[in-house]
């Protein structure tokens, strides 16, 4: 699997390292994902916010009430966290979404660090 920086997620990291620079870290999620909103729209990003994603299930497509954190640019998904250490169970996650979308890039961004260049994955499919 590639893990490389396009041009794009260089721009959405940049635009969440202003968002931990500000806030730090130890906030909940849901401020980090509005305050990221808010970044975005300063620096003319478009992105959807909570993304519904169905799950195709035998040739038919369900409602599952899953929900992307960001779709960004029709071509990055975004998962956010604010915990003590990111798991296994988190970078699953993020590349079933990939599966799921059709997207190839994904990052997975952990705000609960000192520095949020310690929180950053990315994934390339």
């Amino acid at each position: 699997m590639n893990r490389a920086f396009s041009q794009l997620s260089k721009r959405v990291i940049g635009c969440a390292v202003e968002v931990h620079r500000v806030l730090g870290p130890g906030l909940l999620e849901s401020t980090y994902q509005q305050c990221l909103a808010r970044e975005f729209d300063v620096n003319n990003i478009r992105y959807v916010w909570a993304h519904p994603l169905a799950v195709e299930y035998k040739g038919i497509f369900l409602d599952c009430a899953y929900r992307i954190d960001f779709f960004v640019e029709d071509a990055i998904i975004l998962k956010l966290k604010a915990v003590e250490a990111l798991l296994k169970i988190h970078e699953i996650q993020l590349l079933t979404y990939l599966k799921l979308s059709g997207a190839k890039q994904g990052l997975l961004l952990n705000f609960n660090v000192e520095q949020l260049k310690l929180g950053v994955e990315s994934f390339v499919l």
